[in-house]
């Protein structure tokens, strides 16, 4: 692209001369890179000579070496996306006349000026939401357009006056902040760039929409409701970046965590930040989260049903405390020559006071073992007596204090629990009683035959979500200063109150779009699910532009949002390319290995998805033709990516082939939900294949 004349005074007027001068400000920007990159390979090398002690040493290696693994982040990628030129109206205040380039992290000159701003810093703000109708005091805002090799190459710019003035060849700018369909066309080409490999950051295309969002403050939680395309996960990735690039002492504290669907998901998303400068980052699936036992059981629809219901936080909280019970007698403690006697009406007082704490279970044990001896201490001291430290630990591992423990008070885990629950039907219709039908107590119970005993017992996917409850319950796991969930709306509430068990001191970035609920327990109201989440107050904001899927597809999508029975609003794609192809085929998989074929004359992905069922048969056919193709995971080098409908969430392909969608929407209970996904994971192209008559909402 042949690049417009800078509007700056001093440019050069010839379009050739200004980009020359652009590419040696790269250079420049490219060495002061490098020697930042010196300098902390140095500081990592003598890092252990110059600290004071073995602790501080290898606390200070693993920061340098981070600092290292930042800088390295591809070095010879673009430097900088975007240039701001402030004028001389008074909205310009303290940057007068400055022109600063923006880019995915800061680099310093040898004397520590600032050559690259981070895309983070406040002053970057303006590079985002500056308008014509605000221009925020800038007169100019310059995008560059890069190869895609490495080391990345300037190919030309793009500015936009926000002032109102012409640009110096008499061509007109490109208005900012005009409607959708005014986009930059280097903005346009980068969100339309062939999507290959694991997903891009977006720190070029941000829209001020979605910048409010990113910059939304660290104790405020928000709810994303955004359409196919429109962004939401990279919003919530991100905010995560701004939020640890602003608050990073208090993040250092907490951490982020970072919740996606299912490890495909994640690899996905992995590169995101670190490409944004930010390397530790937790990124983990809901069963990660939860962690513990491995899955050897298969549960019942019916009984994952119950084990989802956030009934089930009561009941687990009923069985829990059902086993503690109130004294019934004194407590006699020997010591030496004397019996120290504690009324079972000082017991019975400790009790009540202790259970009207609402602490954590195994933190009120001990804080019950701890009035004990207290007790014990005031009876000694009614003798004269000083009781040492010594003593007052021996009391309260003496016998006698432990036995009363383990009648009043008893510990457990939360393994021994639910197997008490599922395996003693007295234990869950006394814990039950009032809340679960006699038919749900009835799925849950183990069937003759199971193992009856923590020790011997299986676990179900469900299971080990009732065990993170019942391990909150006894103490506070730890948590994290932010936490980011994505596909949100497929969680159960009791998955949720995991997540919420987490962020009981942080904030959420709350990702998700209620029309691709796809689990039996799936969200339809963002309300209720944000008080399972513990943020009842979060706003929920929609993002309705759809930026990464065209018009074409959407329009096709949006006939199933009637059946999806969920109020949302349709996403409405910027982009008026790509193509949609509705073929009817007698023989699925040859015309499934034609379809690939021709979708690898293109550039960029091809998912092939279908009903889980299918694929195998699908899979095959295309590699009897010679295709070369990879499963879920991936596989670097390779194009073809055989999908099943179950796992295509959150994943996107530049050219995506649905095979016989009515199969997809007969699979599952929410098949129309699950359809709906597997339609807007185009980028591009979409082509439907099928021998079987189309859902109705797609016919014609």
């Amino acid at each position: 692209m042949a690049p417009p004349t800078s509007a700056h005074p001093t440019a050069p007027s010839d379009p050739a001369a200004a980009l020359a001068e652009e590419q040696a400000r790269l250079a420049s920007a490219r060495k002061a890179l490098a020697r930042m990159l010196d300098t902390a390979r140095l500081r990592v090398a003598t890092g252990a000579s110059v600290a004071g002690d073995r602790y501080t040493a290898e606390t200070l290696g693993r920061m340098l070496k981070s600092h290292v693994k930042e800088l390295a982040e591809e070095p010879d990628g673009p430097l900088y996306f975007g240039r701001l030129w402030f004028g001389d109206s008074p909205a310009a205040g303290e940057h007068r006349h400055e022109r600063y380039y923006l880019g995915r992290r800061h680099i310093t000159d040898e004397s520590g000026q600032p050559v690259v701003i981070d895309w983070r810093a406040p002053i970057s703000r303006a590079f985002y939401r500056a308008s014509t109708r605000d221009p925020l005091g800038v007169r100019e805002r310059r995008r560059y357009g890069w190869t895609g090799r490495h080391p990345a190459e300037l190919t030309g710019f793009e500015d936009e006056i926000l002032d109102g003035g012409a640009s110096t060849d008499g061509t007109s700018r490109l208005v900012a902040g005009a409607s959708a369909d005014a986009t930059s066309r280097l903005v346009a080409a980068e969100i339309e760039r062939p999507r290959v490999g694991p997903m891009r950051d977006i720190v070029a295309t941000i829209q001020p929409e979605q910048d409010d969002l990113v910059r939304a403050d660290l104790d405020r939680s928000v709810c994303v409701q955004g359409g196919p395309g429109s962004g939401k996960t990279a919003v919530g990735l991100h905010r995560a970046a701004y939020l640890l690039y602003t608050h990073r002492r208090q993040m250092k504290r907490g951490g982020v965590l970072v919740v996606g669907p299912n490890p495909a998901f994640l690899r996905y998303i992995s590169a995101v930040l670190p490409a944004l400068g930010e390397v530790d980052v937790e990124q983990q699936t809901l069963a990660e989260l939860v962690g513990g036992n491995p899955v050897g059981a298969t549960d019942s629809e019916a009984a994952a049903r119950v084990k989802h219901d956030p009934r089930m936080a009561t009941v687990l909280h009923r069985a829990l405390y059902h086993r503690t019970g109130e004294p019934t007698g004194p407590l006699v403690v020997p010591d030496g020559s004397y019996q120290w006697r504690v009324p079972v009406g000082w017991l019975r007082r400790i009790f009540t006071e202790v259970r009207a704490e609402a602490l954590p279970y195994a933190i009120g044990r001990e804080r019950l073992r701890s009035r004990v001896v207290g007790l014990l201490q005031r009876r000694a001291e009614t003798r004269t007596q000083t009781p040492s430290g010594a003593w007052l630990r021996r009391m309260a591992r003496c016998r006698p204090v432990t036995t009363f423990l383990d009648e009043a008070w008893p510990a457990t885990r939360p393994e021994e629990l639910l197997a008490l629950l599922f395996g003693d039907p007295a234990a869950l219709a006394r814990a039950s009683a009032g809340l679960l039908e006699v038919d749900e107590q009835a799925v849950l119970r183990w069937p003759p035959g199971r193992p009856r005993t923590a020790r011997t017992a299986t676990w179900s996917a469900a299971d080990r979500v009732l065990l993170d409850e019942v391990a909150g319950l006894l103490d506070h796991p730890a948590g994290y200063r932010h936490i980011v969930v994505d596909e949100a709306q497929d969680l159960s509430p009791m998955q949720c109150r995991a997540v919420a068990r987490r962020s009981r001191h942080g904030s959420l970035t709350v990702l998700g779009d209620l029309a691709q609920g796809t689990t039996p327990w799936a969200a339809s109201d963002w309300r209720d699910q944000l008080a399972h989440l513990g943020q009842p107050d979060a706003a929920v904001v929609p993002l309705t532009a759809g930026f990464r899927v065209p018009a074409v597809v959407l329009e096709l999508a949006n006939r199933l949002l009637p059946e999806l029975r969920v109020v949302v609003p349709p996403t409405r794609s910027v982009r008026t390319d790509g193509m949609v192809r509705i073929r009817a085929a007698v023989d699925l998989p040859t015309a499934t290995t034609e379809a690939v074929a021709a979708a690898l004359g293109y550039a960029g992905s091809i998912g092939v998805i279908a009903a889980d069922a299918r694929l195998p048969r699908l899979v095959a056919a295309l590699r009897a033709a010679g295709t070369a193709v990879a499963g879920p995971d991936g596989d670097d080098g390779v194009r073809v990516t055989m999908l099943p409908a179950s796992l295509a969430k959150g994943l996107e392909y530049d050219h995506v082939i649905v095979v016989e969608p009515v199969e997809i929407v007969e699979a599952e209970p929410r098949g129309p939900h699950r359809l709906y996904v597997v339609l807007t994971r185009a980028v591009s192209r979409l082509d439907v294949l099928h021998h079987r008559a189309l859902p109705p909402a797609l016919r014609g």
